[in-house]
């Protein structure tokens, strides 16, 4: 389930906090709940990716999104990732999260998020997130314009540009195995 209690208490947080310029990183902290942990009794993979939601929420917000957001009708979604688990992350650990943007092209807006544990980096994401409005995406630039922020992106880093190539390459749909037609078919 999301953690919708957690997401509040994140915002509740920061609602006073200052704001953010775009390249400014956003850090939180976060508990690590029996909740959180796989079978291994250790933070599960997948719910790693939903508390990088509770750093890039407030984050956005600060920015200013939100209230753009409201008032022309747009949103965020995720539109790739890719991830790196580095250390074990146990029960009733604490974690500093830090949520930055490190630059958009025409389309996507690109994000580093890390969690970290005295001084020691736990996970990293790289995140490629998309602003939609009804009928499509919203350009970095347009959104950028009415956060009054700067429209011209820094230059991405290389390995931000090689995983865009990369993923570029990928097939898209995948390929499915014959094996699995007959049920996906249904």
């Amino acid at each position: 389930m999301y953690p919708y209690l957690r997401m509040a208490k994140e915002m509740w947080k920061f609602r006073k906090a200052p704001p953010l310029a775009i390249l400014e990183p956003h850090i939180s902290t976060h508990r690590i709940w029996p909740w959180d942990l796989d079978p291994w009794r250790e933070l599960n993979n997948g719910r790693t990716l939903t508390l990088f939601d509770l750093g890039r929420i407030p984050m956005s917000v600060r920015m200013g999104f939100g209230r753009v957001a409201k008032a022309k009708g747009w949103g965020i979604t995720v539109a790739g990732n890719s991830t790196r688990y580095r250390r074990r992350v146990t029960l009733l650990q604490k974690l500093t999260q830090v949520s930055r943007v490190l630059g958009w092209d025409d389309r996507f807006v690109y994000l580093e998020q890390s969690f970290w544990r005295d001084g020691d980096c736990t996970a990293s994401m790289l995140l490629r997130s998309a602003f939609i409005r009804k009928g499509g995406m919203v350009p970095p630039q347009e959104v950028l314009e009415a956060l009054g922020q700067p429209v011209r992106s820094p230059d991405l880093p290389d390995w931000v540009k090689t995983w865009i190539a990369g993923d570029a390459g990928r097939v898209w749909p995948p390929a499915l195995p014959e094996a699995a037609r007959a049920t996906v078919a249904r």
